[in-house]
C-alpha cells in the first residue's frame, strides 16, 4: 500500500481552504504551516507572469510528498523519520532529537522544528481530538492526517476542498480513483523527480 494523492491543478483556485483545513484540524501552533498554497507565475503571490494574452498563474498546493523512498528518513542520525506500512512517512516524536538534519534532506521543504512551545490562537485546542501533540524541539510535518485515516475519513485539505481538485487514495491499487486519474493518459508532474525520492503527489497539469 503507498497512499498518495494527485491534485488537478486546473481545478485549484488558490483558496487555501486546504491549508486553514489542515492547520485547524492538526491544531497548529501560530507561524506553523504543514500545507501551503505556492503560485507559479509573478515574482509575489497571485501574480501571473508573463504578458497578456499569454499571462500564466497556477496554484500547486504542496506539503509532504509521503515518498516512496523519502530522503528524510535515510538521512536521520535516530530513526525518528520513519515510512509506514501504509506509505505515510512519519516522525516518532519520542526518538526526534530536534537535529533539523531531515530538514536539510527533504527538498521540499516541508518539515519544521518547533523551537518553542506552541501558541495557539484560542485557550482551546480547535482541533480534532486525536490530533498531533505539539512539543518544542521536535520536528513535525503533514501526517496526511493518519488520525482520521484510522476512523475511515480522508484528510483534512482533501475534505476542505472545494473544488475537489484532490484525489486521494492507494497508488497500489490500480482500482483505485487516484491511480486511475494518473493512469488516464493526463500529463502530469511530480516535484523534484531529480532527487529519486520518489514522491507519492501528482499534480495533474
Amino acid at each position: 500500500m503507498q497512499y498518495g494523492m494527485a491534485i488537478d491543478t486546473h481545478r485549484c483556485y488558490g483558496c487555501n481552504a486546504c491549508a486553514i483545513a489542515c492547520k485547524l484540524s492538526n491544531n497548529l501552533s501560530k507561524g506553523v504551516w504543514w500545507n501551503a498554497v505556492v503560485t507559479e507565475g509573478g515574482a509575489t503571490r497571485d501574480t501571473a507572469s508573463g504578458e497578456w494574452p499569454n499571462n500564466v498563474m497556477r496554484f500547486f498546493p504542496k506539503a509532504c510528498q509521503h515518498c516512496r523512498k523519502p530522503l528524510c528518513v535515510a538521512s536521520c542520525p535516530t530513526g525518528a523519520s520513519q515510512k509506514g506500512d501504509d506509505g505515510i512517512v512519519f516522525i516518532d516524536q519520542e526518538l526526534c532529537i530536534g537535529c533539523g538534519t531531515c530538514l536539510t534532506a527533504c527538498p521540499y521543504e516541508v518539515r519544521t522544528v518547533m523551537q518553542d512551545d506552541p501558541e495557539y490562537y484560542q485557550d482551546v485546542a480547535l482541533g480534532q481530538w486525536d490530533a498531533p501533540e505539539h512539543k518544542a524541539g521536535k520536528a513535525e510535518k503533514c501526517t496526511l492526517c493518519s488520525n482520521l485515516l484510522e476512523r475511515d475519513k480522508e484528510p483534512a485539505c482533501v475534505r476542505a476542498c472545494s473544488m475537489r481538485a484532490r484525489i486521494f487514495g492507494d497508488l497500489d491499487d490500480p482500482e483505485s480513483e487516484v491511480s486511475k486519474v494518473i493512469e488516464s493518459g493526463r500529463e502530469y508532474l511530480q516535484l523534484h523527480e531529480e532527487s529519486g525520492a520518489e514522491p507519492s503527489v501528482y499534480y495533474l497539469l
